[in-house]
Parts: structure tokens; sequence; C-alpha cells
């Protein structure tokens, strides 16, 4: 069944319109007709079962026929914190964290990072970012919209965790696994994690003891040595395990 997400203002007491660039997508891409099924989810954790009442040149017109709690967001809010990656490896990275569970992606300027990005290239960026992760909230039937918000530099992405609840950096000479299996399987009730991933070349020294500082506690992937584009993956895949797991 096709996916849509509206605003919770476009939604009525029995009918939700869609409008932007879901109806060119309806009409012209899916075709859909007058009477078929489709799911609109409204950013806040409702979904809605709908059937195309009527189809006009702006706008689709949707009868609702069922209402839910979507139920497929994770009760602790996952932010991965990205250091800019080479080529379009953020593209995949995005709509794999989307996959994952992810309430938010942040770009993440370090000193070892050879993508530079000046302020309207990072702003186009940023923008197809987010569309990859509309698609990809679309396909895996998320309940929100994950923001990939503004690129930010190491610091300020420091100073934008500081009330979060627990904040984690993967770092490959950091070789306690017994402290990294504690620190990963205790996230029960917490509301905000940080996870941070270095780029290709990973991160340099001061910016290990400057996180560690701000009391982001490193942990070890294991013996292996992950790509930039692998490291986010591995650790959400062990999160979102946990936190379902903690809550059923």
């Amino acid at each position: 069944m096709h996916h849509f997400f509206v605003s919770p203002d476009m939604v009525g007491e029995d009918e939700i319109t869609i409008e932007g660039t879901d109806v060119n997508h309806i009409k012209n891409v899916l075709r859909m007709k007058s009477g078929e099924e489709l799911l609109i989810s409204d950013g806040a954790g409702n979904d809605y079962m709908c059937e195309i009442a009527a189809i006009n040149e702006d706008s689709v017109v949707v009868h609702i026929t069922g209402k839910e709690f979507s139920g497929t967001e994770l009760e602790t809010k996952i932010y991965l914190f990205q250091a800019l990656p080479k080529s379009d490896k953020m593209e995949m990275i995005v709509q794999k964290a989307v996959e994952l569970g992810a309430y938010a992606i942040v770009p993440v300027r370090t000193s070892r990072c050879v993508v530079k990005l000046d302020e309207k290239k990072a702003a186009a960026k940023v923008k197809r970012w987010n569309g990859i992760a509309e698609s990809a909230a679309k396909q895996s039937r998320r309940g929100i919209i994950p923001e990939v918000k503004n690129v930010m530099g190491f610091k300020e992405a420091l100073e934008y965790v500081k009330d979060f609840d627990m904040n984690i950096i993967p770092y490959e000479n950091y070789k306690d696994m017994k402290e990294t299996v504690n620190v990963l399987e205790n996230v029960k009730g917490m509301k905000k994690i940080g996870v941070f991933i270095g780029p290709e070349g990973g991160y340099a020294e001061e910016e290990i003891e400057l996180a560690m500082d701000k009391n982001v506690h490193p942990i070890s992937l294991g013996r292996r040595i992950l790509r930039t584009e692998t490291a986010g993956m591995a650790v959400l895949s062990v999160l979102m395990f946990d936190i379902e797991r903690q809550k059923d």
C-alpha cells in the first residue's frame, strides 16, 4: 500500500487533503484512481487508512476509513551525528538510518573530513538528503519523517547534545568491550541518545578527548575497522534491538 505524509492541519474529521509534490506522484506516476486505498501519516504518530475521494489539479482528497496509532517509532529519540563522508555515501547513510529508526540525522564537519561545503552547497545537499529521508520514511512505514538538520561543526554538535540522556562515540582505539556492552544495553527509559560517527580518516585524538570531556562515552565496535557508512548502521541496529526488546 502506498504511504504518504501530511501535516496535522490537513487532517479533517472525515477527510484529508494532500497537496504539494505528492499530488503529481499520485496522479501521474502511480496513476491512482478514485476508490484506491492508501496510508496517510500525520507526522505525529497517527496513521490513517484512506480511500481516494477526488483527484483535483492541485490536490487529492481522501476519505478516512480507519485510524490507528502507528506504533513504529522508538521510545528513545536517536540522533545520528554523521561526519561528512566522501562521494554520495551520505545519501545511503540517511536512507538506512531512517529505516533503522533514527529520529534525526545531523551532518558534521570534523577536522579530517575531506568534503568541504560552502553555505550554498550545504543547503542544497541538506534539501536533497531530506527528500531521501522522506522517501525512506514512506518505504519503512515510519510514523514521522526524520529531519536531516543543517551541517554543524564538531564543537557545535557537542554543545547540541549537552542535555541528552546519553551520547556515544565509536573509537577504533577503545578496546573495552565489556563496558561497551554495558553502555549499549542500558538505554531503557532514555529519551534522547546522540551517536557520533567519524569520517573516513577517523576522529583526531583531540576530538575524542574533547568529546570525552563533554561526557560522550567512547565505545568499541569490535576488532574490525568499519567504514564510516557501516559504523553508524552497526550502532543503530544494536540500539534499535535493545530499545524494542526492553519495550516488550
